[in-house]
């Protein structure tokens, strides 16, 4: 079907609905109506569905990413003359990568301005978890946030009024309207928000798995794909990895959980999954700048930069920037915290054959770790703590995890739902490696 001859936003939403193709003007129009309030919600929410059912061609998606990237500014860091790169990925349980991920590299010489996104669905969001430590800003001006990246050299924030704000009222839409599994979209969303930070190169981590928006390796090859091409119509190099999501990252589900465990990687520790997968992307950020082309050199340096201290301590400069109490990278213990807990217990011995991680993704959200509205608030201290892991044997009564609670009355419910996600076998798994291929 062809493009529709009126420009309202009822034949958009009815053409694309029907398999219609819009023209640029089209989609510039509805961005900056829907910028202007001309559109409401509800509208753009049956247009983003619409788009979920049908999708969008490769030259709508650039549009589409265009139109969004100039609702705000884009970011020139003059002055500035490092390379800047920065890594985003799909959405995991689990993944606190970025939190240990951005300094790390800063600490290498690469500059990191990052802007990060809220929790979607039963993934987490880097910037809940950033604010699970006192007193940490993620809303700063464009202004302040170049400041700090110059300063610094790292600093993460949130889509601003002046940043990619399209995409940040787009991002809530789709988080609660069930439209988040569409790869145009998710294109636009990242490359958006990414182009306006003013980026020389990008580093993807594509999620694959049952906790993963995309399930099967064919659809993040398929994403990867796009991703590469709009950013090469967009004057930005993108490249990544495809990564395992089929249970969750590390040890820690949770926005103050997961800071803890982000600072443990910082400090040359923490789990063996979370450590790698920042070393591996870590590599490569510093070959996409330039910084260290070769994959063994630049692995070393980033072990250097956990053994010295140097991430731990560019962590604590990016989080007084941020106007957050730094002590928490050496004292953990004064990040928020519940009063209520409950642990799960084995009902068998065996060996942990697999950890359900969209299971435990979505009970984190139900004990308030994430949202099911773009108007509700997080709370920092609940989550899940594993004991168990793919691989370990475990003894029946032995525990399997501990469930940090804001309300004692959730935890029998919680505990069933914990210890549905596990499976079992009389043999050992064959565990594979995190990092699953890499693309461009």
């Amino acid at each position: 079907m062809g493009t529709p001859s009126s420009s309202s936003v009822v034949d958009l939403i009815v053409s694309k609905r029907d398999g219609g193709e819009l023209s640029p003007a089209q989609l510039q129009r509805l961005i900056a109506q829907f910028m202007r309030g001309q559109i409401t919600d509800y509208q753009m929410s049956a247009w983003l569905m619409a788009v979920f059912f049908r999708g969008l061609s490769l030259e709508e998606t650039v549009v589409l990413t265009e139109a969004m990237l100039r609702s705000g500014r884009q970011l020139e860091h003059r002055g500035n003359d490092r390379p800047k790169v920065d890594k985003h990925s799909t959405g995991g349980v689990g993944d606190k990568i970025s939190l240990c991920l951005a300094p790390l590299v800063a600490a290498c010489g690469v500059t990191v301005p990052m802007i990060s996104g809220r929790g979607l669905g039963h993934t987490g969001g880097t910037l809940d978890k950033l604010e699970a430590i006192p007193g940490y800003q993620t809303r700063l001006t464009a202004a302040k946030f170049e400041s700090i990246v110059r300063r610094v050299g790292v600093s993460i924030i949130g889509q601003t009024a002046q940043l990619a704000p399209a995409d940040a009222r787009l991002y809530a839409l789709r988080d609660v309207t069930g439209s988040v599994p569409s790869r145009p979209l998710i294109t636009a969303s990242i490359l958006s928000k990414k182009l306006a930070a003013g980026l020389d190169a990008l580093v993807m981590d594509v999620k694959v798995g049952h906790g993963a928006f995309m399930s099967d390796r064919k659809s993040a090859r398929a994403l990867g794909g796009l991703l590469r091409s709009v950013g090469q119509r967009l004057g930005l190099p993108v490249c990544g990895l495809l990564t395992d999501m089929s249970s969750p990252i590390g040890t820690s589900i949770g926005n103050a959980l997961e800071v803890r465990e982000a600072i443990e990687v910082l400090q040359d520790a923490g789990p063996a999954d979370t450590r790698e997968l920042t070393l591996a992307l870590g590599v490569e950020m510093l070959r996409a700048s330039g910084a260290e082309p070769h994959a063994g050199r630049a692995r070393q340096r980033l072990e250097r930069a956990l053994s010295s201290g140097a991430g731990a301590e560019r962590f604590e400069r990016m989080i007084a920037a941020h106007g957050g109490d730094a002590r928490v990278v050496a004292e953990p213990s004064r990040l928020p915290h519940a009063r209520h807990h409950a642990t799960v217990l084995s009902p068998r011995s065996g060996y942990v054959s697999s950890i359900d991680a969209l299971a435990l993704g979505e009970l984190s959200v139900h004990l308030g770790a994430g949202r099911t509205r773009a108007d509700q608030d997080v709370d920092p201290r609940v989550g899940i703590e594993l004991s168990a892991r793919v691989g370990s044997w475990v003894e029946r009564g032995e525990p399997l995890a501990r469930l940090h609670l804001a309300s004692a009355r959730r935890a029998a419910e919680s505990q069933a739902a914990t210890l549905r996600a596990f499976g079992w076998s009389e043999r050992r798994p064959r565990l594979r490696s995190r990092v699953l291929e890499r693309f461009g």
